[in-house]
């Protein structure tokens, strides 16, 4: 059984092509000039995204990793250090951006799939003293990507979010699929339940061009002094836009038509899941959660060798590291595919 070379792609959900509503909305929208703040669709945009979790004003940007060492910059000064977890995106995917554009350190955690306690963090915040580097920022990832997905217990957030407060911490969250937390939890239509869980951080990055299906864009949200210093630096960052409109369009089109379908993906991740442990190449799969799903190898398989394989078949994945393979999972690969990329894997 072979199909056409990537027909079924699953090498991730920043792949995914706007709908032809979308791209419809993106036609129609009305743009103005957002380096003075008079694009209406861009306006809007970032309106929406902050009053979704209860923060007062938003910032639309090119990429989430902007929006996250915007974030960064705000919070710290240099020579300060963040703490995350060792599997986080902004330590692992910036290009060193947390050194190189704030001139910070991080204080990695060896957590859980990602996710980590308050008690770690208690732990890893420095003494007030000359010799260390100043600890200002927690720095969260929900879900998180290495972590397969993986969601955040909210009652352990809240504890962390205490212990920052007690020691003058600021918390950012980086929400590249927070989507798909808050569609997982059930919250994603509980106006009360949301804001509380962004009253938690001083920040949020929220990528609309994964699991949402927009070309491009994130907007990072916040107090309206953090996004009057966060316009600022992305400015400096080289992040200003003009009439992006256009793409803020989609962001609008995606917020009131694709959050819903989320769960289509979470239900098709743990299909694949299921399929995959059938096959004689796979040892194990990380618990799925939400739209990843991380295959770890049997020794001796090399993860690139198996993924070019598989892609001859007819499924594009990503060799995650040389042991593992990750299939993510979005509104561009049918019921149909997904059953298909199944019924290749049991095999």
């Amino acid at each position: 059984m072979k199909v056409d070379k990537f027909t079924i792609d699953l090498r991730s959900d920043t792949v995914t092509r706007p709908t032809t509503e979308m791209r419809e909305v993106m036609h129609q929208a009305v743009t103005g000039d957002d380096v003075f703040a008079e694009d209406p669709e861009i306006n809007e945009l970032q309106r929406k995204c902050a009053q979704f979790f209860g923060m007062e004003a938003g910032l639309f940007c090119p990429s989430g990793t902007m929006t996250n060492q915007i974030a960064i910059s705000v919070h710290t000064r240099p020579g300060d250090e963040v703490i995350c977890d060792k599997l986080s995106h902004i330590y692992h995917y910036e290009g060193g951006g947390v050194a190189r554009l704030s001139g910070a350190s991080v204080k990695l955690l060896n957590g859980d799939r990602g996710r980590f306690t308050s008690e770690d963090v208690v732990k890893a915040i420095n003494p007030s003293d000359s010799h260390y580097a100043n600890t200002s920022l927690v720095s969260l990832e929900d879900t998180c990507n290495k972590g397969g997905g993986s969601i955040w217990d909210e009652e352990e957030i809240l504890a962390i979010h205490k212990v920052a407060k007690s020691n003058s911490l600021s918390m950012h969250l980086d929400g590249a699929r927070l989507w798909n937390t808050i569609v997982a939890r059930g919250i994603h239509h509980n106006t009360a339940a949301l804001k509380q869980y962004g009253s938690n951080f001083d920040s949020i990055s929220l990528c609309l061009s994964k699991g949402m299906g927009c070309p491009v864009g994130s907007v990072l949200i916040g107090t309206e002094a953090f996004i009057a210093k966060a316009h600022r630096a992305r400015k400096v960052f080289g992040g200003g836009m003009r009439q992006a409109g256009i793409v803020a369009a989609a962001g609008s089109y995606a917020l009131d038509h694709h959050l819903d379908r989320l769960e289509e993906d979470h239900l098709h991740a743990k299909m694949l899941s299921e399929a995959s442990l059938k096959n004689k190449h796979v040892a194990s799969v990380s618990k799925v959660e939400t739209n990843i799903c991380i295959l770890e190898l049997v020794p001796g398989i090399d993860s690139a060798d198996l993924a070019k394989q598989w892609g001859e078949l007819g499924i594009a994945c990503f060799p995650f590291s040389p042991t593992s393979i990750r299939f993510v999972t979005h509104l561009d690969v049918s019921r149909s595919q997904i059953e298909m990329a199944c019924s290749l894997l049991s095999k």
